[in-house]
């Protein structure tokens, strides 16, 4: 794996990292769109099985607000990501791409005026006709200013059903409980390091809202995929964006949930090989 510092055209810097550079001469590779709350670390097994089973390099970058790319502006919105999507396949040559929860909404927005090939996107946290409502950020935001970390924390993770589907049905003092218990440890330090940017990137979503036609602007080879066990609201805008993209793919991902990118199952690398190898 090699890393880089790439400049963009407003003068930010976005950390890059490609596996399997050695492998250029087997085409274009593929641009990995992480989403919120992680790092492109947590996507090197993937990355790694991804390029072997391609035989072609995969680019995964640190969006802003996360290693040592440049911090995420104040008034942040989608079109920041975009346009740094844009800078990394033009610097990558890459017309392929793939985008997992915030990271394949950013992709869903971009493929309808950026020159992407294939687009292949995993649980993405896309709004379509207001699927997506946030209506706990009122006390996300109370948490926050009274310095409660954790219990902010807590309120993004039950919002999200982050944990799991039946996580939204936990006390909010049961996962605030959870949350100080592992405040220590690597993950726990990266969410509250990156919950705000996180959140911020939440409301640009629900900015972002749209119907689903607009989507028909996207790459005709499109493939969707969904985990079975992942809330049932990334399902809601699949579905919209699929029953309006007639060339596109809409496949379940048996027994994971919304982390099953991060796993890296055979069965999820596979069906991507496949669809970019055309």
């Amino acid at each position: 794996m090699t890393r880089e510092n790439i400049r963009t055209p407003d003068g930010g810097t976005l950390e890059l990292f490609t596996t399997g550079a050695n492998l250029a001469s087997g085409g274009s590779g593929v641009v990995v769109v992480p989403p919120s709350m992680v790092t492109a670390a947590d996507y090197t097994k993937f990355a790694q099985k991804l390029s072997a089973a391609l035989g072609r390099p995969v680019h995964t970058f640190n969006r802003r607000g996360r290693g040592s790319s440049s911090p995420q502006p104040e008034d942040y919105t989608l079109d920041v990501d975009i346009r740094d999507l844009d800078t990394v396949m033009k610097h990558t040559s890459s017309t392929d791409v793939f985008g997992h929860s915030f990271g394949g909404a950013v992709a869903l927005h971009a493929a309808r005026t950026l020159p992407v090939e294939r687009l292949a996107v995993y649980d993405p946290a896309v709004s379509v006709n207001q699927s997506v409502k946030a209506d706990w950020i009122g006390e996300y935001e109370a948490a926050v200013a009274a310095g409660d970390d954790d219990r902010a924390l807590a309120v993004i993770q039950r919002g999200l059903e982050a944990p799991g589907p039946l996580s939204s049905r936990m006390p909010l003092s049961m996962m605030t409980l959870a949350n100080k218990l592992t405040a220590g440890t690597s993950e726990g330090k990266q969410q509250r390091e990156l919950m705000r940017t996180g959140v911020r990137e939440i409301k640009a979503i629900i900015a972002a809202d749209m119907p689903a036609e607009p989507f028909l602007a996207l790459p005709l080879e499109t493939l969707i995929v969904v985990g079975e066990k992942s809330p049932a609201y990334f399902g809601v805008a699949c579905g919209q964006i699929h029953d309006v993209l007639s060339g596109s793919s809409y496949t379940i991902l048996p027994g994971y949930g919304h982390d099953g990118v991060i796993k890296a199952p055979d069965k999820l690398v596979k069906e991507l090989s496949d669809f970019y190898s055309g």
